[in-house]
């Protein structure tokens, strides 16, 4: 095996196999050091892909030529889009995955690059040379040399797990923990802290009394993350997997309370702050005392298995606690599990020292993505890694790096966030972290960022011929519906009452299509003009029933740039602003802005409260 790469990447998970993946389809020969061969890209957690705003990240990454939308499609159980009720800007799409199908769908694009080796074992420390990494040593005593190195480590870096008074090492259950890297970045000044994460009991749902519980199907007609044209499993199967919905009750409350004085979480054992929108089950009982019961999901991991996650009840109560509050819940009354829950606690960055890159400022060569900048979530680790791997890539070959900024995709409001902001909770992605949300749909972002991705060498030929033909085609629709179809379908009865509308008039169509008994689609079916694919007629339609938001969200944009002249005044009491979300209220206090503009890229602190800030001042 050859001991010199252009670039290494420290572990396998979401983060780690897009960065190898990216930079070696870019040309340069990659080492993927792994100790797992068997869990690329593992589910640690929730056995889903997507979610609201995870979705549009993970069409993003897709159409930049990355894998996790095609390696989710080949792997799907159950798909659907969320928030259909709502506008197109909350759209998102989710997939429950075969998760061990998942990995291994993973190792086996891995293994076809041929630019790509992998070596199963710890990276134990990091080689320097004139101040810049150049290389890594292991726990077996190998060494490799390489010009730039991706760190990717998720929660294994000191990871510690526990289950009430009982903790042990592990970044994962029945898995090490990573040793060193921490400290010897720590020596080099790179800021360290540590963070908390849990996850929920697996149930055998052969114990489990289904007839008790409601059943959440998929959707009728299910989509594909990937904008390439490759059926996904479900969509060439009728058999997608159902998911089930239970609910504490006051019963289960009062079980899981009798374990507080056992709980890591308030005995002082854990130091490191969870994620704030996936609390642990003790959490959801602390802050919301009077709530009778609390939803959850049981949801499958696999076709060929009987293991469900039981989404809801992260926890890292005692084990018999956790058994005793399970057989409380109608229809798990003799469930049996397969791994109880735990909290697992490890080491981050700070990311506000990294450059626009994800390069550190301090190690040169040295790349950081996924959870060791303090995020959480599959889908914000992978798009991190992905973006990682393309300027390791560029760094070496002395181009400029590749940014996205925030209005052209939530990759680029991630890492800004991430630079600008710093964390001190797991950062989660969601919609209205987003200022141009209307903008960076996830039904938009091939037409976003292939034509990018192709000019940087990335995204394939195929992929930008696809977006190309998808788009000109939204054309000749978009030209057609605005200048022809208004006309032939205002003698129709169907349209009768809308009186007679001008030839051109987009104004007009827009009203129209906002109605909801009127859409683009029914306007077809009553003059047929050719034959458009679903995607097409529904990006037309989008743009023209939204046409005036979208207008709108670009004036807004405009504004956001001359915020940095806009002053708070100093010590202002935010309390007295009503409309502030209250998490945006702790975080004004905290730090202090001293312009609007800085309290915008804050986080936690939304568009829709920068929008009552400036009406409290006057602008």
């Amino acid at each position: 095996m050859e001991n010199f790469y252009d670039i290494i990447v420290v572990g396998g998970g979401h983060a780690g196999c897009e960065a190898a993946m990216a930079a070696a389809n870019l040309g340069s020969s990659v080492l993927l050091i792994s100790p797992d061969m068997l869990g690329f890209a593992k589910m640690s957690c929730n056995p889903a892909v997507g979610g609201i705003a995870k979705g549009q990240i993970v069409r993003e990454i897709d159409a930049l030529g990355g894998y996790t939308g095609i390696v989710t499609d080949a792997c799907t159980l159950q798909f659907r889009m969320l928030n259909r009720s709502k506008g197109p800007a909350m759209w998102s799409p989710r997939a429950q995955c075969d998760k061990t199908g998942f990995s291994l769908y993973w190792r086996k694009i891995l293994e076809t690059n041929c630019n790509l080796s992998i070596y199963a074992d710890f990276a134990t420390s990091f080689l320097f040379e004139n101040s810049k990494i150049c290389g890594v040593k292991t726990n077996t005593g190998a060494i490799f040399k390489s010009r730039a190195v991706i760190l990717t480590t998720g929660t294994f870096l000191n990871g510690k797990l526990f289950i009430g008074r009982h903790s042990f090492e592990g970044g994962r259950i029945g898995e090490l923990s990573s040793y060193g890297l921490t400290e010897q970045l720590v020596e080099l000044g790179i800021k360290t802290a540590r963070m908390k994460t849990g996850t929920p009991p697996r149930i055998d749902i052969s114990s489990v009394d289904t007839s008790k519980l409601p059943v959440q199907q998929g959707d009728e007609n299910p989509e594909r993350f990937s904008f390439l044209n490759i059926p996904s499993k479900v969509q060439v199967s009728d058999n997608q997997l159902v998911c089930y919905i239970l609910h504490t009750n006051l019963k289960v409350h009062e079980i899981l309370r009798s374990g507080f004085d056992e709980s890591p979480m308030f005995t002082g054992m854990i130091h490191g702050i969870g994620p704030r929108y996936c609390p642990s089950i003790e959490d959801k009982l602390r802050v919301f005392p009077d709530n009778p019961a609390h939803q959850l999901f049981l949801e499958p991991e696999g076709p060929n298995t009987s293991e469900y996650y039981l989404q809801g009840f992260s926890s890292s109560l005692p084990l018999h606690i956790q058994i005793d509050a399970l057989h409380a819940i109608d229809g798990l009354e003799n469930c049996k599990i397969f791994k109880p829950a735990y909290a697992v606690e490890y080491d981050y960055f700070d990311p506000t020292q990294l450059k626009i890159s994800l390069e550190s400022r301090l190690v040169e060569g040295l790349f950081l993505a996924g959870q060791v900048n303090g995020t959480t979530g599959y889908e914000e680790a992978a798009a991190q890694g992905l973006m990682a791997g393309i300027n390791a890539h560029l760094k070496i070959n002395d181009k400029d790096p590749f940014v996205l900024s925030r209005d052209e995709a939530y990759i680029g409001v991630l890492i800004d966030d991430l630079m600008t902001k710093g964390v001190d909770e797991p950062y989660r992605m969601f919609t209205s972290r987003a200022e141009y949300r209307i903008l960076l749909r996830q039904d938009n972002a091939d037409y976003r960022l292939s034509e990018k991705s192709y000019k940087l060498g990335l995204a394939s030929e195929e992929r930008y011929k696809l977006t190309s033909v998808k788009y000109s085609k939204v054309a000749e629709l978009t030209d057609y519906a605005e200048n022809k179809l208004m006309k032939a379908t205002q003698v129709n009865p169907y349209l009768a009452e809308i009186g007679s509308t001008p030839i051109g008039d987009s104004k007009k169509m827009a009203e129209l299509a906002a109605r909801p008994d009127v859409s683009l689609t029914r306007l077809l079916e009553i003059v047929p003009h050719g034959t458009f694919d679903d995607k097409v007629v529904e990006s037309v339609e989008i743009s023209l029933k939204y046409k005036g938001y979208i207008d709108r969200e670009r004036k807004i944009a405009d504004k956001i740039h001359r915020l940095e002249n806009l002053f708070i005044p100093e010590n202002f009491d935010f309390d007295k602003v009503s409309g502030l979300s209250i998490e945006c209220r702790q975080k004004l206090k905290r730090y202090k802005p001293r312009t609007i503009a800085q309290a915008s890229r804050i986080s936690g602190v939304s568009p829709s409260d920068i929008s009552v800030l400036l009406v409290y001042f006057g602008r």
